[in-house]
């Protein structure tokens, strides 16, 4: 029996790959390029099966290069799952790096057990990639293959055809698609619930509400709120530029300044110094009094 001496050339792969994938997701000036989502993908969809395949399965004979792959996609599709179903007990939760490093450390050590297994079988009997063979196999196709210049040219445009194909799709899988746009507007009470809203005032006590903003526009927006106590404006407008996606949540302490009840105190939000019109609007009625009392009603609008 003759001990493998140096690491398969498939496993060596998975492994820089996963290597590859981490830096992408965790390097700050390469995880916003599309080349974090190109790698991503077959890590999270195919390399975990394909790796627990090769520790199970490290044989040649034990199946072919169809069969492999089928379940390469197939164990992925359940281990990651799993995965993260384990990580939803444990003090990091699922979120993107702990779900990162437990993908990352599975692929690795099923591909460290995949090389010992197969350094402990005889030699040609382990399973392997043969990416030389293949390479030499295309270029003898392309190239070197007795036939017409016809033949040839057709070997040439089928590969060009079928790389074109396999560009394609991954320009389709990391093109953003462009959604609905809007634009969230909230407000919250103190404790950053929908409840227990400051509505019952004495005049010159202050109330505090938690106002929040989130752009889906798909760009970068200049927003403008602005607080309105019975059409009378009790603050400056407060200027917020977001990118897309972005959030902006923040307490917003109001006070008024005349006794009434059944005030309404309007949150305006303006978009691009458009003062014409809000473009989200809340509203709540508050009672303000020397001693007050009242009843707490919420309504939205969107303008």
């Amino acid at each position: 029996m003759t001990k493998k001496k140096i690491v398969p050339s498939d496993m060596l792969f998975v492994m820089i790959f996963v290597i590859l994938t981490v830096i992408f997701i965790l390097v700050p000036p390469l995880s916003t390029t599309w080349v974090r989502t190109v790698l991503g993908l077959p890590m999270v969809l195919f390399f975990p099966g394909y790796a627990l395949i090769a520790a199970l399965f490290p044989k040649k004979e034990d199946l072919d290069g169809i069969e492999r792959t089928a379940l390469s996609f197939g164990l992925s599709i359940a281990v990651v799952p799993l995965l993260g179903l384990g990580l939803n007990y444990t003090p990091w939760g699922i979120r993107l790096i702990p779900i990162l490093i437990t993908i990352s450390f599975f692929t690795l050590a099923m591909c460290t057990i995949a090389i010992m297994r197969r350094r402990g079988l005889p030699e040609g009997e382990e399973f392997s990639v043969p990416f030389t063979a293949m390479f030499y196999s295309l270029r003898y196709e392309m190239f070197d293959k007795p036939g017409t210049r016809v033949d040839r040219i057709l070997t040439v445009i089928l590969v060009i055809s079928i790389l074109a194909s396999v560009t394609m799709l991954v320009y389709v899988i990391v093109t953003p698609k462009q959604g609905e746009k809007f634009t969230e507007f909230y407000i919250l009470g103190p404790g950053g619930m929908a409840d227990d809203y400051p509505v019952d005032l004495v005049l010159h006590e202050s109330g505090t509400v938690i106002v929040g903003v989130v752009n889906h526009e798909y760009g970068t927006v200049n927003y403008s709120l602005e607080l309105v106590l019975d059409n009378e404006s009790i603050r400056n407008p407060e200027e917020i530029v977001l990118a897309h996606n972005d959030t902006w949540e923040r307490a917003v302490i109001f006070t008024p300044l005349n006794t009434g009840a059944d005030m309404k105190l309007q949150f305006m939000l303006y978009r691009e110094h458009n003062y014409t019109a809000p473009y989200r609007d809340l509203h709540l009625y508050i009672d303000v009094m020397p001693e007050g009392g009242g009843n707490l009603t919420m309504n939205e609008s969107y303008a």
